[in-house]
Parts: structure tokens; C-alpha cells; sequence
């Protein structure tokens, strides 16, 4: 167990810590995230992964979509232009009428290896009362205790021209399954058709403070989005504990399929209600042995409850 303390933290716990670190809490938003547009599309796989895992939706028939794009910060007024991860959340209509969800951010690794040393980083980044920032001071103290977190915490995202010209990475790994049970780690990222295009520093701070949500709506009416989604495919030695460390580049990869987004979705309102989860997989794909991701199995409703209470 971590040192950061002496118990592992609660779901309530961290999200208690979260709103803080986002400056107090925004009735009816998620605790990240907080800002989102919705789109309504299709999925196609293109049966690369159908001898790997029996996951109903990566097989060879096409599948509805509703996918989230969202800032990552906790509060819903918080500028585009700048450099923090954004998300991409999907939701897969399942033949069974079930869904499962695929949860992605614009950086390649987390920011913490354990749920301990999530919990603690979340109170070294909590604003100052007197600058409304983090004290960099705190933070360089948590870097120093940490120093296998310094490449991660100090990744600077790009800040992207559209929603639909970033990449998105699912951070953790996932287990497929296939028919005869044999289990094949993974990693997935969706990689935008239209290349990854982002702005400058000087450019970014002359866009209007909510960019991307108007630029994604005027670029669906264009023409459809379109995402291929990349698996790579773990070895024997790779780690799929620990969400802070990135598989060799030349590791295997696949296709899995293409995403390809038609329109907003009719009823936003709806949509900005629903509780996406990273750990609502379906038959054929499990959960790894990552602790962050296992604790964001209860972290995610402890969220969707306390934003359906103060909507």
C-alpha cells in the first residue's frame, strides 16, 4: 500500500477532494469534466479483433454510438484555449440491448499509479485561497515524494483545433477474451481521421472561452467525424497495473474499427444526466489488474449520485 496515507481512500473521500481541487462544487455537473456536448454516430468494426475477444460490439456488425466529448475540468466556465486533458467518452449500443462504455482522455498516461496517490495529488493541487491557483510549492513537494509521477503530472496536452483533431488514449489496460478463453491485455486510443491538429500557444489564447464545443457542431454539419479505434496489444512483460506507464511503441496494433459521428444528439439535457463508467465492460473484455481502474468503479456513481442530487 501506498504511503501517501495510512487507509486506502473512499470513493467520498476523493471526490470530496476533487471538488476542492476544482474550487468548490457546480450543482448538476460532473466533478470532471463538467462541461460536455454529445453526438450520436456508428460504430464499424472492421473484424480485426473478433479472434481475440467475443465483445459483441467488435466483431463485424455495426453498432450505434453516443459519444461525450468534455473539458476536463471541474468547472463547467473553465476556458478551452488551454493545455489540460480532454475526454471522449462511448457509449456502445450493445445487439442485447445493453451498452458498454469506452472512456478516453487526450494524454496517453494517468497521473497516479495507486487511488492513494490520486487522493493525495488532488490535495496538492487544491487552489490557494489568496492567488486562486495551486501553491507550486505543494506541488513540487508532491513531485519530489513521487518522482515516478514527475513525467506524467507534468505532461503538457496540446491544446487541439477541434475535438475531432485529438487523439484519445483509455489510459488503463483491459483484458480481451476470446471464445476458447484465452486472454489477450490491451490498450486502446481513438486516432481522429483528420490527423492531429493543434494550436499554437499565441493562438490558442485568442479563441473564444468555449471553442471547441461551437467548432465540433459546426464541423459534424460538414460532414461526418471520424475515429479509428487502435488497440495495441500487450506482451508477456508489459505492466497493466499501472496506468502512469506507458507499452513500447512497437508493440503489435490493430484496427479494431471506425467510429464515424453524424450529428449532435436530439436531447442534450438527457445526455449530459447519463453516468458513463470506464469499468462498464461486457462479455469478452474483463478488467485488468489496475487499481485505479477498479476504483473507479465506485468513484464514478459516488459523482453521478451527488450531481443528480443538486441538479
Amino acid at each position: 500500500m501506498s504511503s501517501d496515507t495510512a487507509v486506502p481512500p473512499t470513493a467520498v473521500q476523493v471526490v470530496d477532494s476533487m471538488e476542492r481541487m476544482s474550487g468548490g462544487t457546480y450543482p448538476g455537473h460532473r466533478r470532471s469534466g463538467a462541461r460536455g456536448v454529445c453526438f450520436t454516430g456508428t460504430f464499424t468494426p472492421t473484424g480485426d479483433a473478433e479472434g481475440l475477444t467475443t465483445a459483441a460490439h467488435l466483431q463485424r456488425r455495426t453498432v450505434p454510438v453516443t459519444v461525450r466529448f468534455s473539458n476536463s475540468e471541474g468547472d463547467p466556465q473553465a476556458r478551452d484555449g488551454v493545455p489540460v486533458a480532454r475526454g471522449m467518452a462511448t457509449r456502445f449500443a450493445l445487439p442485447d440491448d445493453g451498452h458498454t462504455d469506452l472512456i478516453a482522455l487526450s494524454v496517453p498516461v494517468f497521473v497516479a499509479s495507486t487511488p492513494e496517490e490520486f487522493f493525495t495529488l488532488t490535495k496538492a493541487l487544491r487552489p490557494d485561497a489568496a492567488t486562486g491557483h495551486p501553491d507550486p510549492a505543494r506541488v513540487q513537494a508532491f513531485v519530489a515524494a513521487h518522482p515516478h509521477l514527475a513525467g506524467p503530472i507534468m505532461q503538457q496536452p496540446p491544446v487541439p483545433v477541434s475535438y475531432g483533431t485529438a487523439a484519445y488514449w483509455a489510459i488503463h489496460a483491459f483484458i480481451w477474451v476470446d471464445a476458447a478463453g484465452n486472454r489477450q491485455p490491451v490498450r486502446y486510443r481513438w486516432e481522429p481521421e483528420a490527423g492531429r491538429v493543434d494550436l499554437t500557444a499565441e493562438e490558442a489564447a485568442t479563441q473564444a472561452d468555449h471553442y471547441l464545443t461551437a467548432e465540433i457542431h459546426e464541423r459534424v454539419k460538414g460532414g461526418p467525424v471520424a475515429f479509428t479505434l487502435q488497440v495495441q496489444l500487450g506482451e508477456e512483460d508489459d505492466p497493466t497495473h499501472d496506468p502512469t506507464v506507458a507499452w513500447p511503441d512497437g508493440r503489435k496494433e490493430i484496427t479494431a474499427g471506425r467510429l464515424e459521428l453524424t450529428g449532435p444528439v436530439h436531447d442534450q439535457e438527457q445526455w449530459a444526466e447519463q453516468g458513463f463508467n470506464p469499468t462498464g465492460v461486457t462479455a469478452g473484455i474483463e478488467l485488468s489488474d489496475d487499481p485505479v481502474l477498479a476504483f473507479r468503479a465506485g468513484a464514478y456513481p459516488e459523482s453521478f449520485r451527488r450531481r443528480n442530487e443538486n441538479r
